[in-house]
């Protein structure tokens, strides 16, 4: 094929379902391509756009006269190998999402933006030996400086501008002062990697299970095998994935690790890094797109031997890659759920069996889908039974809230049992899953709410900042001291939030050091890791917590958990909702008593008999799971069918209902596919964000079933004569309805 015979299949990021065609720049000779590099290429009324070969083939549905040439070629070699660039494709197909933005999409930002794939050395700071003489009464009132020396000689390894960022606002100019001093100086790494004999042995002694788990895992890193890591809170799971890793490092290979939490990151690292004896990489959106970069250039250059990452880093290419770990794999967040609509989870089996790799999925919850695999056996289930050390799994209990005395959000008997726990100098944590002050803000003469014009929800008032706040499009206003329905002042805040929660515990215990972790209040980078550095050291007695305090964090002197409101997942239309609740139960009842001293949880609930609550207690989660599954079963609900969700929304509920209703009708014509159809129907939250939000829901027991039926009919959908005026999007696996 000559350079003027061939054409350039291209991938550019853009809405469009398709790939396309341009044909070679005039100097350029069919040596000069190969799959898998950035070409420029002309694109509509955008001028340049940066592109990604995808093919060259000799035929193209469009006149060869009215192809355009591309412009030049950014790489002299492919960025990515064409077994990734099958993987993204592979995605792109099942997820339905077009190709370009699967490819494009999925690039650290600079390369997607036609920036050199060359790393640049990454600056780091440390401490001199002026500066560790440097008398601290010096500094006058130059206290940032003060604080950054401080910092850095408690880091004498140096510290990276990530680092600094997220300890410090404006360290820049003070950063300055001490180098000009000789107090601080700058380097740069040059990303050595420890060679095989120089790997530590494992310093924490495996008990028989571990070990057995261990031995199974790594008597299959030749080949691709699944492994679901059911392990109880506590059982030691990281310690499993250190020890696997370590042999796969020890064959010259690399490992990849998702967390659902970029919380979890920090800690992790340490760990890692402490028990492997390397530089572990991470990869997260809280890095800045040059560290984006380095990192995934490290990982495909085989310049990083562990990365570390949450849901992205799923596509990171790499050199050569020995195993996938998922950790929390039941985690709502390894689900994308704007855009490219992908699960991490799901994507790393797929990529460990394309790579004949094997991957774990470890949870102390697993979720249904998991362990229907492992009943059928697509996964091989190792079960850690026990807590790792001598500790022991906490006891459960409810207490019944019906005509309980109450103070604020806390029962009577909870606020008994939290003194005696304080009081004995261990630790409380309160889970809470809803931040601000109060949820609801109501006039008590009209009964008039609060609610956001921009969504049909109501509005949060956070009291610390008097702002009312919505949770789902982040609309804020400023409470107003009158109804605008009556001009009645008798406003009345209903519900309580951790900010209300932290004010009756202060009124509760007066000397207690409170401590409250959302989102609200780890807004400031750093600001979480300063906290749990608090909670371990012994500095805090009571912990308030959302989602956040749920999974994989370690606090020894945690005794007592105390779930304030268990009755919000109880009673929810959507299906999975008792999943989740179960899961968040025991991932937060997992806190308590990790160390010696054993733990208590309580449940607060007005309905002490729900079934879910008794069988959590009195059995375990596998025997919750084991009803649900055949609940599931009964009703064909997933994991024993398969769902896409299709979202359609518009500032007018009739045009977004038109457009559902046109797709069932072109669905139903299809007789030949054995697929259902649910609606259309407004969403969860109908209205959010100003647009009005309708959905279809399509079941079939057959996976490949609803994949023959998707490929053409999302044709037809956008052949459709509403299909412009409406936003529209396709979710495959859906695991949120809202």
């Amino acid at each position: 094929m000559t350079a003027n015979s061939c054409i350039l299949r291209v991938a550019i990021n853009t809405p469009l379902r398709r790939l396309f065609d341009y044909l070679p720049g005039r100097e350029h000779t069919r040596s000069n391509f190969r799959i898998g590099q950035r070409l420029r290429v002309p694109f509509g009324r955008q001028g340049n756009r940066v592109g990604l070969l995808v093919s060259l083939v000799n035929q193209s549905p469009v006149a060869k006269e009215k192809l355009k040439r591309i412009h030049d070629i950014i790489d002299p070699e492919p960025i990515i190998s064409p077994e990734h660039l099958e993987l993204l494709d592979w995605a792109s197909r099942y997820y339905h999402h077009p190709a370009g933005e699967v490819m494009l999409g999925t690039l650290p930002t600079l390369l997607a933006n036609g920036k050199p794939a060359s790393t640049n050395p990454e600056p780091h700071w440390r401490i001199t030996t002026s500066g560790r003489r440097f008398p601290p009464d010096e500094f006058g009132r130059a206290k940032k400086q003060r604080a950054l020396l401080d910092f850095l000689n408690n880091r004498p390894e140096g510290v990276t501008r990530a680092q600094l960022s997220d300890q410090f606002t404006h360290w820049n100019g003070p950063l300055n002062a001490l180098i000009e001093k000789g107090l601080v100086e700058k380097f740069f790494l040059t990303g050595e990697i420890r060679t095989v004999n120089q790997l530590p042995q494992g310093n924490v002694p495996l008990n028989g299970e571990q070990q057995q788990a261990v031995a199974a895992i790594t008597s299959a890193v030749d080949s691709y095998q699944c492994f679901l890591l059911n392990g109880v809170t506590g059982s030691g799971k990281t310690e499993v994935y250190i020890e696997c890793i370590r042999e796969i490092l020890k064959q010259g290979k690399q490992a990849l690790v998702l967390l659902p939490e970029i919380g979890l990151t920090p800690q992790f690292i340490k760990r890692y890094q402490e028990s492997l004896g390397v530089k572990a990489d991470v990869m997260h959106s809280g890095l800045t797109d040059r560290e984006r970069l380095n990192a995934w250039l490290a990982a495909r250059d085989n310049n990083a031997t562990v990365l570390l990452g949450t849901r992205s880093a799923v596509w990171t290419p790499f050199y050569n890659l020995g195993i996938i770990i998922v950790d929390e794999e039941h985690d709502l967040s390894f689900k994308q759920q704007e855009g490219f609509r992908y699960s991490a989870r799901d994507m790393a089996c797929i990529r460990a069996q394309r790579e004949n790799i094997p991957v774990i999925l470890g949870s102390a919850t697993p979720s249904m889908e998991s362990l229907e695999n492992a009943r059928t056996d697509r996964y091989r289930e190792l079960t850690l039974h026990e807590r790792a050390g001598n500790a022991r799994l906490p006891h459960i209990d409810i207490i019944d809230m019906r005509g309980c005395r109450m103070q604020g959000a806390l029962s009577s008997g909870l606020v008994d049992v939290i003194r005696e726990v304080i009081d004995r100098g261990e630790q409380v944590l309160l889970f809470l899953n809803r931040r601000g002050y109060a949820p609801v803000m109501m006039c008590h003469d009209c009964g008039w709410i609060f609610h956001c014009h921009r969504c049909d929800r109501y509005l949060t008032w956070h009291k610390q900042d008097n702002r009312l706040s919505c949770h789902h499009c982040g609309h804020e206003e400023k409470p107003v001291t009158s109804c605008p329905e009556c001009d009645g002042v008798n406003i009345v805040e209903i519900g309580h939030g951790t900010q209300r929660l932290t004010e009756t515990l202060e009124q509760c215990f007066p000397e207690a050091r409170i401590l409250r972790i959302d989102r609200d209040s780890t807004r400031r980078k750093g600001s979480l890791e300063n906290m749990f550095d608090d909670i371990r050291e012994g500095k805090v007695d009571i912990l308030i917590g959302t989602q956040m305090l749920a999974k994989g964090h370690h606090f020894p002197r945690v005794t007592l958990v105390g779930i304030i409101d268990a009755d919000r997942g109880l009673y929810s239309t959507d299906f999975r909702a008792s999943e989740r609740l179960a899961q968040i139960i025991m991932q937060v009842s997992g806190r308590a008593g990790r160390a010696a001293q054993p733990g208590t949880v309580l449940i607060q609930t007005h309905y002490p008999r729900h079934p879910l609550l008794t069988t959590l207690i009195s059995q375990d989660y596998a025997a919750f799971s084991r009803l649900v599954l055949e609940e599931r079963k009964q009703t064909s609900l997933p994991p024993f069918s398969y769902h896409a969700l299709v979202r359609a929304e518009a500032h007018d509920q009739a045009l977004a209902e038109r457009f559902l209703n046109n797709a069932r009708e072109r669905l139903d014509n299809n007789k030949k596919q054995q697929v259902t159809a649910y609606g259309p129907m407004p969403a969860p939250i109908p209205k959010k964000a100003g647009k009005y939000r309708m959905q279809l829901l399509l079941q079939a027991g057959d996976r490949n079933r609803l994949r023959r039926t998707l490929d053409p009919w999302i044709s037809q959908l956008e052949e459709m004569q509403d299909h412009r005026k409406v936003r529209w999007s396709i979710d495959v696996d859906p695991l949120d309805m809202l």
